[in-house]
Order: structure tokens, then sequence, then C-alpha cells
């Protein structure tokens, strides 16, 4: 263990484990692209926003640049935040670094893909505080939804508190 980590683990405490295991034969390159959020739990935020979509594309340092927007109806216009992320474990797993807030990272965790067509995932942050369900269409047949619900639910995720994300886009 390095002395800045067994400094900052006395100082901070010991990080809490991770919500879950990150998929394996994650392919970044075929993540790239726009997903549509179509359920999270309620975050500061998002709060309020429907027609949420995250889009990941690579940068050519590696690194990957990542636009989220959303529609605001209570203040009647667009809204968007543009981060970076890095895979943080093995380069088949999928587990990643997001930043929105400068030199702060927090973790981005891909429980469940369709490894297949890369057409759902469900996505945790660093905690079960934190869940997104994404799709690259903006609905999900409803066996899929429910299987990624129940999945979230049996590692801990308050499901119930799910909001389902509309997507009629604004003009």
């Amino acid at each position: 263990m390095s002395v800045l980590r067994s400094w900052l683990e006395r100082l901070f405490g010991t990080p809490a484990p991770l919500p879950g295991e990150p998929v394996r034969n994650f392919q970044v390159e075929r993540y790239l692209g726009t997903w549509y959020e179509v359920a999270r739990l309620d975050h500061r935020f998002e709060r309020g926003l429907s027609n949420v979509t995250a889009e990941y594309t690579l940068r050519p340092d590696g690194t990957l640049r990542v636009v989220n927007r959303g529609y605001s109806e209570r203040e009647g216009r667009w809204k968007e935040a543009v981060g970076k992320a890095y895979l943080a474990g093995a380069p088949d797993q999928g587990y990643l670094k997001v930043s929105f807030f400068g030199p702060f990272y927090g973790a981005y965790l891909v429980l469940d893909l369709d490894h297949e067509q890369y057409r759902y995932a469900l996505i945790a942050g660093p905690n079960t505080e934190y869940l997104w369900i994404l799709s690259r269409t903006p609905y999900l047949a409803v066996p899929v939804l429910e299987r990624l619900v129940g999945r979230a639910a049996a590692l801990g995720f308050a499901t119930r508190e799910l909001i389902r994300v509309r997507h009629d886009q604004p003009s």
C-alpha cells in the first residue's frame, strides 16, 4: 500500500465498497455514442430534467468526452454538462472514473450490459445512491427494464424511487 493511500485512509477512513462488480468483456469503443436515460435515482444535478441523454466520444489522448444533456421545463431551456472519463480498472472492465467538476472523479460502474449489441446498460456511481438505466433508444422493452430493475434491487438500490425519464423532445 502506498504511503499516500495509507495516509488518506487514516484521514478519511477506509473507502466504502463499490455497490457491485463491473462487467467484464467491456469494449469502450462499442460504448461510445449516444445513450438515452430511461430511469434514474433522483439527485440534485439532474433534478427536474427530461429528455436526458449522455454522449460518449473518444478524445485524442485516449480519455472520453462525456456530454450529459437534459431539458428543464421549469427553466424552459436545455442544460448541458461536459465532463471527461477514463477507464479505471482492467481494460476490459466496465469501470470508469468520471469528472464534471475539475479534479474530482467519481466511480462509474457498468453493472449490466447488452454485450451482443450494446443496446442497454445498468450504471451505478460509487454507492447505492446513484443509479441509471441507459438505452440506445428513448425506451426499453418492459422485460428488459424489469430485469435491470430487479438486478439493481438485488444489489441494494432503492428501485421503488426510480424516476422514469420522459422523452418528448421539446423545441
